[in-house]
């Protein structure tokens, strides 16, 4: 599902037009990105948890030249979904 399909399954459910749905949607998601910039973790209960993350410094090999190279330490956006999706992916394993 992309965002159009998105914004029209939220305008469908909601009521709202599509142009109030994507307002709404694209301000939630700038909060989230904002918050987890400032280093603030996103939880919605059932869901999961926006947060971010340190990639430590490890070693790496060029694909091209085999050569070994360091990969430095990052700072990454992570996603750890809640109990409840867990659950509900988990029954549609089958």
């Amino acid at each position: 599902m992309n965002k159009a399909q998105l914004i029209e399954k939220l305008s469908q459910r909601t009521k709202l037009t599509k142009t109030q749905t994507e307002t709404i949607l694209d301000a939630t998601l700038e909060i989230i990105q904002e918050s987890v910039v400032k280093g603030e973790d996103v939880k919605l209960v059932g869901f999961g948890i926006f947060d971010k993350a340190v990639r430590k410094q490890r070693n790496g090999r060029n694909p091209k030249t085999g050569e070994t190279i360091v990969i430095p330490e990052t700072i990454v956006p992570r996603f750890r979904p809640g109990k409840d999706f867990k659950n509900l992916v988990q029954k549609q394993k089958s």
